[in-house]
């Protein structure tokens, strides 16, 4: 990757005039090399000073039982074991793991990891079709469950489910039935570590596949900005651990030597009381989970001056959103961050105190990325302050979707870049923002009409608690903008107040001239609105007045 210091490169946005191509700013990484073999599990390990400190690594959020770092390397590596002589897993298996976060996940994770085993989890809330289409992809050799999940499973060609919640579990960890480590594999850094999936909110579901070298990157990325604190910062992981935002924050937070709070199901409640209870010092977050916090008087009843950063990420925050969190939470650090399942997660992000505040902001092009920004009609690269697809390149991008040649072929070109699908612009300082998803603009006669822009103004209604804006079909402009809106306790809001409000602050072709309010907004684990499911309600809403 070229250096910013070259006289090609912008050094305030690391754009190059003549590759047309963004560069990182941030200082460069130092990764193992490529040939050399190592699995993730064995250089995040390899991270934590020696001897292991007797700091916490995990703690239950709702019963508050803890491991202590030993104690879960301990376990992994006696699971690892376990596995290995009873099961007979051996590098390159995959295994599918349909259960809720709980302490015994990660020690799942790094054990699986440590074999080179594919590690393939997946939303325990999906339904069976959805289940049976995961597994058909991955064609798992084993699947862990629990007793609540594993009637979903359908027949695997090995019929062996292992329960997490069962005593024989239990004793995997802690009886190892040979008293050697486990036979170690040679895992090369670009073996597939797992298989994660993608949120399949515009189409089917998509199986990414992650190698070693995609999460070493990201972890080497880490650990480069790692600070020397007194004691370890305790996360609050909000997000599922089966989702890329959770998978990569549980690796990173213990190879970090950091304590991570597991919370089993988001509840708003409980994630306020154990931010008070365990001292938390950040925690990853998404837009919606933002605007909770901006708009709820239930976080005053809590002591929260532990708490010293919140990550955000998952979708577009916007800036109105992000100044309201601020005033109301000035001794807390709002990080932007913007990354896919196939890109390991992250792409781009904010750090420290000035980047942080510069809203409505992704952040600046991580450490190990080159990004373009191309025209989505002429496949033109384009320049600071032009919006068009983004394109990503470097080594946490994925190898590509299992079973899907069709999908490899228009994501990933030859010469490495992957098409994003989303529609994006850098300015002059390096900073990317985020305009929506190109296959979710609402085509309104020759216009195009970011959702997102719409919803960041409605979020910022007093009276809305939260908004979603999907396209409607209209015989005479194409496409309508509508809003799904749902308004605060004793609101009394009604349509023209909405539409006339955000009229008011958009050009004319982007008004809303539809609104339907509803109790809640469907969206997926990371926090995205599952708009098909919107457009579908209104449909059937329209049809059903008929």
């Amino acid at each position: 990757m070229a250096e910013p210091s070259l006289p090609s490169i912008d050094p305030k946005s690391g754009f190059c005039s003549k590759t047309k191509t963004f560069h990182s700013l941030r200082p460069s990484l130092h990764l193992p090399r490529q040939n050399l073999p190592l699995s993730v599990a064995s250089y995040a390990i390899s991270l934590l000073p020696s001897p292991l400190p007797e700091t916490t690594a995990l703690i239950d959020g709702a019963t508050g039982n803890r491991l202590s770092y030993p104690e879960f390397l301990l376990k992994a590596q006696t699971l690892a074991s376990s596995l290995q002589t009873l099961t007979g897993l051996s590098k390159g298996d995959t295994v599918f793991i349909l259960a809720p976060t709980t302490l015994k996940i990660p020690i799942l994770y790094f054990s699986l990891l440590s074999l080179g085993v594919v590690v393939s989890p997946a939303n325990p809330a999906g339904s069976p079709y959805e289940i049976s289409r995961q597994i058909n992809l991955t064609r798992p050799v084993i699947a862990f469950a629990t007793s609540s999940t594993a009637s979903k499973l359908p027949p695997l060609p090995k019929p062996t489910t292992i329960l997490l919640d069962s005593p024989e579990f239990e004793s995997l960890m802690i009886h190892c039935t040979t008293t050697n480590k486990p036979h170690q594999n040679v895992i090369n850094q670009s073996d597939p570590a797992a298989i994660l999936y993608s949120s399949g909110t515009t189409g089917n579901v998509k199986g990414v596949v992650l190698t070693h070298r995609n999460f070493i990157t990201l972890i080497s990325g880490y650990n480069a900005s790692r600070q020397d604190i007194e004691s370890p910062p305790v996360t609050l992981l909000t997000v599922p651990l089966f989702h890329i935002f959770g998978f990569f924050a549980i690796l990173g937070n213990i190879a970090m030597g950091e304590t991570s709070v597991l919370m089993e199901r988001f509840e708003f409640g409980a994630m306020l009381r154990a931010v008070e209870k365990f001292r938390v010092t950040g925690m990853p977050v998404t837009p919606p989970l933002v605007v909770a916090m901006v708009k709820s008087e239930e976080v005053r009843k809590y002591d929260l001056s532990s708490l010293m950063v919140v990550g955000c990420g998952g979708a577009p925050l916007g800036k109105e959103v992000a100044e309201q969190f601020r005033s109301k939470f000035p001794n807390i650090e709002i990080v932007q961050g913007y990354g896919l399942t196939e890109s390991t997660g992250t792409a781009t992000r904010t750090i420290g105190p000035e980047e942080s505040q510069h809203y409505g902001s992704a952040g600046r092009l991580a450490e190990y990325l080159e990004a373009k920004i191309v025209h989505p009609t002429t496949g033109e690269a384009l320049s600071p302050g032009q919006q068009g697809e983004l394109w990503l390149r470097g080594p946490t991008i994925m190898k590509g979707y299992i079973g899907d040649d069709d999908a490899n072929a228009s994501t990933l070109d030859s010469e490495g870049w992957m098409k994003t699908g989303d529609l994006c612009y850098f300015d002059h300082d390096g900073f990317l923002f985020i305009v929506d998803r190109l296959k979710e603009l609402i085509k309104y006669k020759a216009y195009q009409v970011p959702p997102a822009e719409l919803e960041q103004v409605l979020q910022s209604h007093p009276e809305i608690s939260d908004a979603a804006v999907v396209p409607y079909p209209d015989e005479h402009v194409g496409q309508i903008p509508m809003a799904f809106v749902v308004r605060r306790p004793g609101s009394t809001l009604n349509e023209p107040q909405v539409m006339d409000f955000v009229a008011k602050q958009v050009a004319p072709y982007k008004k809303i001239r539809r609104v339907a309010f509803i109790n809640s907004i469907p969206k997926n684990p990371a926090g995205k609105i599952l708009r098909r499911e919107l457009v579908s309600l209104a449909i059937s809403r329209s049809s059903s007045k008929l």
